[in-house]
């Protein structure tokens, strides 16, 4: 008996169904919007397909999938020249360089997928699986063998829909957590959250403040946006090349892009030191959730003037302000997020080497690549 399920792929958002934005209501990240930006100003080693899920004729599911090719990427950044980075540099571009991802790399959390209640999530699973051949045999028709296979960013919930024998070859795998801060029913201003922490965190931020004395923070428009262009880039390099690990650059355009489409869901802070722009931070309204997005620093004010943490401070203080209910704070720099607040949420994701012989072993090395994060969470309120 044929089932009643079926999926389509997309390689353009002009060609994806008419419904997919009621589908995508509750995840920006889903909508026609922000995968146009995808579109226009993806990193330049990132290729995005669109899935749909249908039942019958109907759209009852919705992904994201894209190809990485880790090859076109420096992927380690400056900061590592150790011979353990050497050896993971030359193991992922020459077995693993080929990544197809269902989800967004781009971003932490579920922001992959989106089913309705008429598809059951172990029944889109197999869909998207499904879709990953087919996506899997279009690629190599091109001269492309994708050698690793990820389903990314699931809850500790949604991942134990993977426990079916469509999945039985795959390794399930954690990494850094997501970094999320929850705003308190109780805290109406920035002063609320201030007087809820212990003397010591209270000493903290009035210690980050008077260093931060001297500069200036405003919201940028679309048009300094695009003049600021070739130091806002300078300044998000300087970030990624510290970072230990990187799988993708954005374009130089992409922060004007997302601003021409997104508009006021979009929004850019500089920071500055006369007309100096010295740093960056960028969030993005998705719902009742403010998603931090990427962000840039000269690395030498960073370190002066404490930035980065006057930055985190400014984000919980327009939240607050502005009645969200959640700061996705995303992964890296896990200790100083949790001592503003921030706690960590666990996200699985579930991995297959195209090798069945190296697939046999990926647990095994996994943990030699991705090793475990040491860091000391902080509690600041009383």
């Amino acid at each position: 008996m044929s089932s009643p399920f079926s999926f389509q792929i997309y390689s353009s958002v002009k060609n994806i169904p008419s419904g997919w934005d009621s589908l995508a209501a509750n995840n920006l990240f889903l909508s026609r919007d922000y995968l146009a930006v995808l579109a226009i100003s993806a990193p330049k080693n990132i290729q995005c397909h669109f899935i749909g899920l249908f039942l019958n004729d109907e759209l009852v599911g919705i992904a994201v999938s894209q190809y990485i090719n880790l090859k076109e990427v420096n992927s380690f950044g400056e900061r590592d020249h150790r011979v353990k980075t050497i050896v993971r540099d030359f193991v992922f571009k020459n077995f693993s360089s080929n990544v197809l991802v269902i989800g967004n790399n781009m971003l932490t959390g579920q922001n992959g997928c989106c089913f309705s209640i008429k598809l059951p999530a172990s029944d889109g699973l197999i869909l998207l699986k499904e879709a990953t051949n087919e996506l899997k045999n279009n690629l190599r028709a091109k001269g492309t063998k994708i050698h690793l296979t990820i389903f990314k960013d699931f809850s500790e919930e949604g991942v134990q829909y993977f426990n079916i024998p469509e999945f039985k070859s795959f390794f399930q795998f954690t990494t850094q957590p997501n970094m999320v801060f929850q705003i308190r029913d109780s805290w109406y201003t920035f002063d609320d959250y201030i007087a809820d922490k212990t003397k010591k965190y209270r000493d903290q931020y009035k210690r980050a403040r008077k260093k931060a004395e001297g500069i200036s923070k405003r919201k940028l428009s679309l048009e300094e946006i695009t003049n600021y262009n070739v130091r806002i880039y300078q300044l998000y390099m300087n970030v990624c090349k510290n970072a230990p690990f990187n799988t993708f650059y954005l374009t130089e355009n992409h922060f004007k892009t997302l601003k021409t489409v997104l508009k006021d869901k979009f929004l850019f802070y500089g920071y500055f030191i006369g007309e100096e722009l010295i740093g960056f931070n960028t969030l993005i309204k998705n719902g009742t959730d403010i998603d931090t997005y990427f962000l840039g620093y000269d690395e030498i004010h960073q370190r002066d003037k404490m930035l980065y943490l006057n930055m985190l401070y400014d984000m919980i203080g327009f939240s607050i302000n502005k009645r969200y209910s959640r700061i996705i704070f995303a992964r890296t720099a896990l200790e100083i997020k949790s001592s503003v607040g921030a706690k960590p949420i666990d996200m699985y994701g579930m991995m297959q080497h195209s090798n069945p012989f190296i697939n046999m072993f990926i647990s095994k090395t996994f943990s030699y690549f991705e090793p475990k994060m040491e860091w000391k969470q902080r509690n600041p309120f009383k």
